[in-house]
């Protein structure tokens, strides 16, 4: 069965792996409440709904106070579901459950960079930088003349960059301190730090 909690990226760092030095990324997981269960009779699909970091009930809308009050559960500020995870409402999740894991996958935001351009967004070389070209960082041709006559879909071209759910898959986990409730995980994961994470085995 998956495992899954709810973390907040704390920074980088690195640490010695025998004599070599590793880029890990500290994770500050949990501890998090199952809060809802949803099985596959009644909502289609198996699922727990984990519930991170306590909040006051005043800072949620009423909807969201509606949930917790349902289940007489203290409000989350986050509520993510983690499908296929076994577990009753109430059960708390801490870094303990990742003790014997080796790989997890990551999920988050990543970060906003705004209205950038196809070389920035997409990575275009741009044109020449000499005899007299006005048009560095231009893209060039997006289509064809009468046919087709139009600009087909998917075509790489300017627009928003980054603010967008992100997951990598297959991260090592270096170290687990259930004390501290930190995992480190081998390289970078997505969003900025404080930013929210869901890690899944």
């Amino acid at each position: 069965m998956a495992k899954g909690i709810l973390g907040l990226k704390i920074g980088m760092t690195s640490v010695y792996l025998g004599d070599t030095l590793v880029p890990v990324t500290v994770i500050q997981a949990g501890p998090c409440t199952i809060v809802d269960k949803k099985t596959k009779d009644t909502h289609g699909y198996d699922a727990v709904a984990l519930g991170f970091l306590e909040v006051k009930a005043e800072k949620l809308n009423k909807p969201m106070r509606g949930v917790f009050e349902k289940k007489g559960l203290k409000p989350f500020r986050f509520l993510r579901e983690v499908r296929d995870m076994e577990g009753e409402v109430g059960d708390t999740i801490t870094v303990e459950a990742f003790k014997d894991v080796k790989y997890v996958k990551v999920t988050g935001t990543s970060m906003g960079k705004g209205f950038q351009g196809v070389v920035k967004r997409w990575g275009f070389g741009g044109w020449p930088r000499t005899h007299g070209h006005e048009a560095e960082r231009r893209p060039g041709s997006i289509g064809q003349r009468a046919t087709p006559g139009r600009v087909f879909k998917g075509m790489k071209m300017a627009g928003h960059l980054g603010n967008e759910t992100v997951t990598i898959r297959n991260l090592e986990i270096v170290k687990v301190i259930p004390e501290k409730n930190l995992i480190l995980v081998k390289g970078s994961v997505p969003g900025p730090d404080k930013g929210l994470l869901l890690i899944r085995a």
